[in-house]
């Protein structure tokens, strides 16, 4: 049975990734490379210090751009310099509590990031697929315990929701306004709350748990009641391939809105990730709820994600307890020195093998 992803097609595939500085995007970054594609990516330098991008050494291999999506210019200059044959726009502020602290930064880089990428696109022409990864808080979210599908409304009540849902609209009117007769292919994704190894961001709860576990503290928990949709990023990540190479052979069929979210079984509350990983981890002191009044964070939240199992043939390759431990794994593999972009291949490729036999454990 043929992998999810097919190495074959992404060979010498010119691909222009933004983003590629981040968490997501320098997993993606490590496995385009892997494949034999030829990437340039264009993001902001890394976010945190340390990076995913630093420490496994992601400019290996590619041609790296450093520059700002707010800049049409500088975007414009690095998308022709590539002459891209596919699109994956990841570049973004991709924190719900920072939008709150920087709301004009976040529709700038969010709305007008997206503007910027879909208009030099069209110019230089050299692409015949562009995937726009949003987000599930694209959603105008109203509490239900089911799943949202791609065809509820947009909306979002904070500035980095509302941001990404009109990043959506944005690339819904270009598609229809000029890429489709251009003969180039638009599609966007919108994942669920993505974990894994190398994510040092602030104001994330694995990232926050792992440095609380390393200390021996007791973690700090806004919402321990907030059901999120779990999932390892490679999870997501395996499905922007599978819907790209799909939206390069056959660009109709494809180009449109998809979700990409874990079981349902795996949209759990916080407190049993916080749970989960204290256990994974063999230690630490437990945690304790912040009482503190904080920005509006939407209490429950899911995917529904039948379109991508049906149509694309996805699924999550593992469950959430499997997730964790490979964070921790990841995590722990860091602290001792390992070669981290060796440990990044190594977990792209069990969740590959593991992809159609689902739910598997670590050995």
């Amino acid at each position: 049975m043929r992998a999810p992803v097919n190495p074959d097609f992404w060979k010498d595939k010119r691909v222009l990734l933004t983003g590629h500085t981040g968490f997501k995007g320098s997993w993606l970054a490590i496995w385009l490379q892997s494949m034999g594609a030829r990437v340039h990516g264009f993001a902001l330098a890394p976010p945190t210090s340390p990076a995913l991008y630093q420490v496994a050494r992601v400019e290996e291999g590619m041609v790296s751009h450093i520059g700002d999506i707010r800049s049409y210019d500088a975007l414009l200059a690095a998308m022709a310099d590539c002459r891209p044959d596919l699109i994956i726009h990841m570049a973004a502020q991709p924190l719900v509590r920072h939008g709150y602290a920087a709301p004009v930064d976040t529709f700038a880089t969010n709305v007008m990031g997206t503007v910027h990428l879909l208009e030099a696109a069209r110019h230089v022409g050299s692409a015949k697929a562009i995937l726009n990864v949003t987000t599930d808080k694209c959603y105008e979210n109203r509490e239900w315990l089911w799943g949202y599908r791609e065809e509820e409304p947009l909306g979002g009540y904070d500035p980095y929701s509302s941001s990404k849902a009109c990043s959506e609209l944005v690339t819904a009117a270009y598609r229809r306004s000029f890429l489709h007769e251009a003969g180039i292919a638009v599609a966007t994704a919108r994942a669920g709350n993505v974990i894994g190894g190398g994510d040092w961001a602030s104001d994330r709860l694995v990232p926050d748990v792992l440095r609380a576990l390393e200390r021996n503290e007791s973690v700090l928990v806004r919402n321990p009641d907030a059901l999120r949709p779990w999932q390892h990023v490679l999870e997501p990540l395996t499905g922007y391939l599978m819907l790209a190479e799909g939206l390069y052979s056959d660009g109709a069929a494809f180009a449109e809105a998809w979700n990409f979210g874990p079981a349902d079984e795996d949209t759990r509350p916080v407190r049993r990730i916080v749970h989960r990983l204290t256990e994974v981890w063999g230690g630490g002191t437990g945690w304790h709820h912040d009482g503190a009044d904080h920005p509006h964070e939407a209490a429950h939240l899911k995917l529904d994600s039948s379109k991508a199992r049906t149509r694309l043939g996805w699924a999550p390759a593992w469950n959430l307890d499997t997730a964790l431990a490979h964070t921790v794994r990841w995590h722990r593999a860091w602290l001792d020195g390992a070669d981290m972009r060796s440990v990044c291949l190594q977990q792209i490729q069990a969740h590959t093998q593991a992809f159609h036999a689902p739910h598997e454990r670590p050995g």
